[in-house]
Parts: structure tokens; C-alpha cells; sequence
């Protein structure tokens, strides 16, 4: 090969390097991805049939080369080490309540659930969608180092009761299990909030250590047997009346995925945040007459009433930001929207 041949070859061969170097995105979506995703619940409950839907739905948006494989609840690891796991890169993705880690980040109160906050779940996931809440969650992941990618909203959890409460004023004194937000609301309106693990709220509720009590959506409830101990639900579930769980992923593996993969997680998640909120919806009403069957009461509290309790719970909420800049954001966003329902 003569001088002239040999430096055209090697300058055709940069050039065609820096090409491929220029051109990641494409080069990556032709590629196979395969992430681990742990899901907030058990197998064989509706929530945990709606995650496979959402893998199901991402692998076809992605013409199968998007392989999230999903494990239950504390396959991978206990429920509330997921968050460091995640983090960790141990795996790729989580379906999370953000409430669990209200503790050490403020804004994850008001990103999972409000105490007498938003009354229905389009409102809840409008503030995400419309008003900014999807970027302001983005934001208080990002400090803990993890992608918040989008939320799953769905409407209330009931109590459980074994007394008759006809009133927000009738719940003072009585000893109720909440937890997380709800537990400073509700200590504030006069409960006498007692600390419990949802494997123990049965036997609570049967022997008398509490009077009633959250515990998680009707069809769960229903399931756990909770007609045999507490002869009363109370609705709406004010305590939580409007539910956001969140698919979170490791920052690095996010990044690194093409463009068209990061859409096909969002598409999905929201798509599954609709259907599952419906399902919830005929599931509500068909158990509710199973419940009744059983001999339980359903009382409805008065709607005037708990739109009072709500103006007191504003005090409550802002206590719980804890001075943080994010989280005082995000309650202020979220009244500003209650106040232009009406709701406030």
C-alpha cells in the first residue's frame, strides 16, 4: 500500500469512528435492555397485575427490546431497604409509596398522599400533569440521587371501624391506626393515633387496641378479613383520600437509556395510572355489597364537614414541610389548586 493509500485508509476509518462515537442514541436503541423492577405489592393482588401490564406495555413500545423483568414485593429485598437498593444500582427500578421516606425528604409527604387534601384522582393527577407536581417530585429524587419517572393515582383508602363515627369531631379520643402524614393530620384533629404494622391491624381491631384504623383499599381490606373484626367503614377515607404510589429507577441506568425507551416508560405509567384507577373503581362498588353481606355498616361522612376538617388540616401540612424550600413549593402549589376547586 503506497503512502497516499495508506493515510486515506486511516482517515476513513477515523472519520467513520467518530461517526459511530457522534450517534449513541441510535446505536443504543437497537440494543436490548434488561432492567429488574421490584413492585410495591404482593403477587397475585390487582395492583401487582396492573405492573405486569406496565412491563408488558413497555416491552410493545419498544418492539421487545425494553425487558423489564418484575418481581413481588420483598423478592429482591425487604420493602424498606428498595429505596437504597435502587439507589445503589442493586437494580434498576422500584413502584414505591413516597410517604415511607417522608422522614428524611418532606416533599415525598405530598407526593404519595394528603390528609383531607384532594377529594378525587383526576384532580390529584392533574396537579402532576398540569401544574408542575411531575417536575417538583423529579426534583426531590433527584437530590436522593434516583429518577422519579412517574406516578400511578388512584382514589381513597377506607377506615375500618368498631365503632360507629358519624363525624370528623367523633374520632377525637378514639385510639385509630395511621400512618405516615395522616398520622400527624389526624393526632392534630384529636386522635389518639396508635403506631402499628399492617400485618397487625386484625388483631388490633379485634382486640381492642385501637377503634379503627387505615390499612390499604377496600379489596385488600376485604380480603384481610377486616369485616369479621370492624362492623363499620367510614368514607370517604379521609386520611387518604386521593393515592399516588411512583415508579422510581436508578438515575445511571435512566441516562443511559435512548430516548425512545424513556418515553415508553412514561407512556406506559401513565396509561397504567388510568386503567388500574378504573379497575379500583368497579372493584369499590362490587365489594362494598360483599361487605355488607357480612353485616357492616358503610357511613358517609357529611361532605360539609369534611371540607371543614380540610381548612384545619392546611396548618397541619405546612407544619409537616418542615421549613423545607422544596416541600413548602410544592404544599403552596397544591392549596393554590384546592383554592381554585373550591375545595379550600
Amino acid at each position: 500500500m503506497t503512502d497516499l493509500k495508506r493515510r486515506r485508509f486511516l482517515t476513513a476509518s477515523a472519520l467513520g469512528g467518530a461517526a459511530t462515537l457522534a450517534m449513541p442514541a441510535v446505536a443504543r436503541a437497537e440494543d436490548t435492555v434488561q432492567w429488574r423492577m421490584q413492585a410495591l405489592w404482593d403477587g397475585g393482588t390487582t395492583p401487582f397485575e396492573f405492573e405486569k401490564k406496565f412491563v408488558e406495555r413497555v416491552a410493545e413500545l419498544t418492539d421487545g427490546k425494553f425487558d423489564i423483568k418484575l418481581f413481588s414485593a420483598g423478592q429482591l429485598v425487604p420493602a424498606n431497604q428498595a429505596f437504597d437498593a435502587v439507589r445503589s444500582g442493586a437494580f434498576q427500578m422500584m413502584k414505591t409509596f413516597d410517604g415511607y421516606e417522608a422522614g428524611k425528604i418532606p416533599s415525598f409527604a405530598f407526593t404519595s398522599t394528603i390528609p383531607f387534601g384532594f377529594p378525587d384522582a383526576d384532580q390529584y393527577e392533574a396537579w402532576f400533569y398540569e401544574l408542575g407536581g411531575l417536575d417538583m417530585a423529579r426534583e426531590a429524587y433527584g437530590k436522593a440521587g434516583l429518577t422519579y419517572v412517574a406516578p400511578t393515582v388512584y382514589g381513597e383508602e377506607p377506615m375500618h371501624s368498631t365503632v360507629k363515627i358519624e363525624s370528623i369531631a367523633d374520632m377525637a379520643g378514639k385510639k385509630g391506626r395511621f400512618v405516615g402524614l395522616a398520622s400527624a393530620v389526624m393526632g392534630d384533629l384529636g386522635v389518639a393515633v396508635t403506631p402499628m404494622a399492617t400485618a397487625e391491624v386484625y388483631s388490633g381491631l379485634e382486640k381492642g387496641l385501637i377503634d379503627f384504623a387505615d390499612r390499604g383499599d377496600l379489596t385488600a381490606n376485604y380480603e384481610a378479613g377486616l369485616a369479621e373484626v370492624a362492623k363499620f367503614i367510614i368514607l370517604p377515607g379521609v386520611h387518604q383520600p386521593t393515592t399516588a404510589t411512583s415508579y422510581v429507577a436508578n438515575s445511571a441506568a435512566y441516562d443511559a437509556l435512548p430516548d425512545n425507551y424513556k418515553a415508553a416508560l412514561a407512556v406506559a405509567a401513565r396509561e397504567i395510572s388510568g386503567s388500574l384507577r378504573q379497575r379500583i373503581i368497579v372493584q369499590n362498588s362490587q365489594v362494598l355489597d360483599k361487605y355488607r353481606e357480612q353485616g357492616v355498616e358503610v357511613v358517609y361522612l357529611d361532605p360539609a364537614d369534611v371540607a371543614e376538617a380540610r381548612s384545619k388540616a392546611v396548618d397541619s401540612w405546612k407544619v409537616a414541610a418542615k421549613e423545607d424550600p422544596l416541600a413548602t413549593k410544592i404544599v403552596d402549589s397544591q392549596i393554590d389548586f384546592m383554592q381554585s376547586l373550591g375545595l379550600i
